[in-house]
């Protein structure tokens, strides 16, 4: 089960990514955000900063129907990202491994193609010994 530490490490240590300050997490390649923190809008109430639910962008409708439909337990949406290529992740509903992979793809999206070679080229320091075989 990943949480927001694990979301943490890993998008800090992929290339050139900034952490911007907020109640969450809210990290960006190139001025432009890959993964944050779901701000949950409840009628009535102020905006709630849910750590235990990502943002990720994902690049296009289709991958984002692609996730909902293939796996409803883990990922969904609201009506406030209609039409916007992005999904919100349960992060209890995923592994360490399979957070990686999904926030690396949302950083390989999102970074201009001259950062994509820093991560091709070997400069990616996630470490191996990163999951957690526990859980």
């Amino acid at each position: 089960m990943a949480d927001a530490d694990d979301v943490r490490h890993l998008a800090l240590a992929l290339p050139h990514v900034v952490e911007i300050d907020s109640d969450g997490f809210d990290f960006r390649v190139a001025d432009k955000g890959f993964v944050w923190s779901y701000p949950e809008r409840r009628p009535g109430t102020s905006r709630l900063i849910r750590t235990d639910i990502a943002v990720l962008y994902v690049g296009d409708e289709a991958e984002k129907q692609a996730l909902l439909l293939g796996e409803p337990k883990v990922f969904f949406t609201t009506p406030a990202y209609d039409g916007l290529p992005l999904v919100m992740l349960r992060l209890a509903q995923v592994n360490v491994d399979r957070l990686k992979e999904l926030v690396t793809d949302a950083w390989r999206m999102r970074a201009p193609d001259s950062l994509v070679g820093d991560l091709d080229d070997g400069t990616d320091s996630l470490s191996p010994d990163l999951s957690r075989a526990d859980q």
